[in-house]
């Protein structure tokens, strides 16, 4: 079984920026591909953006490039979001995902391993 813990979530103003955390308790990490997803009141979860098992290929949501950066650390266990400009419409519960596969993908329904969620609230 694998938990996975975020962390780094809050309040910003439009124009700042955060740094998401989630830490992962599987032995697998470092071959587990790791994703990001939001969910927005109302709306459904979508793609923020994935890492393959080492790190060198990573995959991002149109509205997200460019300002956002996924990056992993395998000997610590833990995947990245760094979040720069942020925008009200960023605004949503972020969760972290692992899938067994070491490949990223961009659908939800390929991960196996699910976070809690961290609330990230950008006022504008």
């Amino acid at each position: 079984q694998v938990q996975l813990v975020e962390s780094g979530g809050g309040l910003v103003q439009a124009g700042g920026s955060l740094r998401l955390s989630c830490a992962s308790s599987g032995r697998t990490f470092s071959a587990n591909a790791m994703g990001w997803f939001r969910q927005a009141p109302g709306k459904e979860r979508e793609f923020v953006a994935a890492v393959n098992w080492s790190g060198t290929s990573t995959y991002y949501a149109d509205s997200v490039k460019g300002r956002f950066t996924i990056s992993r650390d395998n000997a610590k266990n833990t995947v990245y979001l760094q979040m720069n400009s942020l925008k009200p419409e960023d605004t949503a519960v972020y969760y972290c995902a692992a899938r067994f596969s070491g490949y990223g993908s961009r659908s939800k329904n390929e991960y196996d391993y699910w976070g809690q969620g961290t609330q990230v609230t950008v006022s504008s």
